[in-house]
């Protein structure tokens, strides 16, 4: 084999097959961005930021206004399941828009939000476009596939196409003031983000996006790699390491149920299982993940999803076809797997905003303001013990363990705590209209008249089994399947 042969092989293996698998065109390799050519660019501050990207890499790609153009046309298109809002504007103007799809966009519910978010860096634009692919394969299946359907239907999914669309104009990583909007949020070990007003519009909108909407799980799409990252991103003494948060377990499944729905991101040499632990590939800090996680009561990965940061646009028919189920399985596992519920009160049966733990696992969910629903995201196969906390109640535990691809419904009734004239009453039957029956405490109406009081009990359980049954009936009548939620 003679020196010619070798580098024409070695050219070969770099730009034509590529480690992600696709087919690259040698025109558009990472190494002509600037960035090194190997899975594990991640980049702590953008490198050679004086050479820029050709201007030819942008064809294909939707440019800003295309971007809003066709955010737009899908809201009208699909407008039966969807809308179209912004959350703020980018250092030059630009709408943060964000599709929001559901059978009833735009209404809350007590059901789990998702959010994708694309394009954080601006040199890494392939997130931005296949999110409008996911939008738009969801908008043409729904009433077609089982799997859109559960997502439409018990799921609120809200899509940021570009959280940088003027880094993406200026095809450079930052945004418009040349920030990097992922080292831009408040950090858990260092302070150096904890000035509010300092921060990046973007980022402020991101922010303030997570205060109105309580995300469950989020995403955000990245380039330069092929592996499902997940918390911690960094560590205290910012040393490359393993470093877990509380979720740790939790994490690992999440990231792999995309790593294994994805063509190839599970067979990598590089990163076992195609995922990884940020601190453990490369430490940062002022990251969005690690700050959805803390602050924003929200499970957030980081997904690198190309080894090219912007491939030729020729690839982006098969890069989607290579993401589109690990896509639509992660926001399905919000209501797939997990312990879900609601928290009510006994004495009224008012719904009651608090706290769901997990004994041995130290992170707190936040119930919905509005209906007090929780959705804990947890490792199916395992036993645990859920607890709510409510102030002025009573709190309340239970044991539950749950199989794979099983979710578990549990609603927690609590009692108010004891006053000088005693414990409040409490109501014998809750029923509404989701078919729930809630139990409760009867040592209040046992007196004097207890015969009076066994007719109407006996009356109202009935009353409870009638409404039941017709619930079961209609649910069945319109082909879903009734679950019950364990009250507690």
């Amino acid at each position: 084999m003679n020196l010619k042969f070798c580098i024409i092989f070695s050219f070969f293996l770099r730009n034509v097959i590529g480690r992600g698998g696709y087919l690259s065109n040698p025109s558009s390799s990472a190494s002509d961005l600037g960035f090194p050519n190997h899975g594990s660019a991640r980049h702590l501050f953008e490198d050679n930021q004086s050479r820029h990207p050709r201007t030819d890499i942008a064809r294909g790609y939707m440019t800003n206004s295309e971007l809003e153009k066709a955010v737009k046309e899908f809201g009208r298109r699909c407008s039966h399941i969807s809308r179209i809002y912004s959350i703020g504007k980018s250092v030059q103007g630009f709408p943060l828009l964000v599709i929001e799809i559901s059978d009833k966009p735009g209404k809350e519910e007590p059901e789990p939000a998702f959010k994708f978010v694309g394009n954080v860096h601006g040199d890494e634009p392939v997130g931005r476009e296949l999110l409008l692919l996911l939008a738009n394969w969801i908008c043409d299946n729904y009433m077609r596939d089982p799997l859109v359907n559960l997502i439409v239907d018990k799921v609120h999914l809200h899509i940021l196409p570009s959280m940088n669309p003027d880094g993406f104009s200026l095809r450079r990583r930052g945004n418009a003031n040349n920030i990097d909007l992922n080292r831009d949020f408040p950090d858990q070990f260092f302070p150096w983000n904890d000035d509010e007003d300092a921060r990046q519009p973007e980022t402020k909108a991101i922010m303030s996006w997570l205060r109105e909407i309580h995300f469950t799980a989020s995403a955000s799409l990245h380039g330069g790699a092929l592996v499902a990252n997940y918390p911690w991103d960094g560590s205290p003494d910012k040393r490359k390491n393993y470093y877990a948060c509380p979720d740790d377990g939790t994490y690992r499944f999440l990231a792999s149920i995309y790593s294994k729905s994805h063509y190839n991101m599970s067979l990598s040499k590089e990163f076992e299982g195609g995922i990884t632990n940020g601190a453990a590939w490369y430490p940062i800090y002022g990251g969005m993940q690690d700050w959805n996680y803390i602050y924003g009561d929200c499970f957030e990965l980081t997904l690198e999803i190309t080894d090219n940061k912007w491939p030729n646009a020729k690839e982006l028919p098969t890069i989607w076809e290579y993401n589109k189920m690990s896509m639509l399985n992660i926001v399905a596992s919000l209501v797939k797997t997990g312990v879900h519920g609601r928290v009510f009160s006994s004495d009224g049966g008012r719904p009651l905003p608090g706290l769901i733990t997990i004994k041995g696992i130290n992170y707190t969910v936040q119930t919905g303001r509005a209906f007090a629903d929780y959705h804990r995201l947890l490792v199916p196969g395992e036993r645990y013990e859920v607890m709510a906390n409510v102030p002025g109640y009573k709190s309340k535990a239970t044991s539950i363990w749950f199989k794979e691809e099983e979710a578990m419904n549990v609603d927690f009734i609590l009692d108010p705590e004891a006053t000088s004239e005693g414990t409040l009453p409490h109501s014998i039957c809750d029923c509404d209209c989701s078919g729930r029956s809630r139990l409760l405490p009867m040592g209040y109406f046992w007196g004097i008249h207890s015969e009076v009081y066994l007719v109407f009990i006996v009356a109202l359980a009935f009353l409870c089994f009638l409404l039941r049954q017709r619930i079961k009936f209609n649910l069945l009548k319109h082909g879903q399947s009734p679950k019950r939620p364990v009250p507690v």
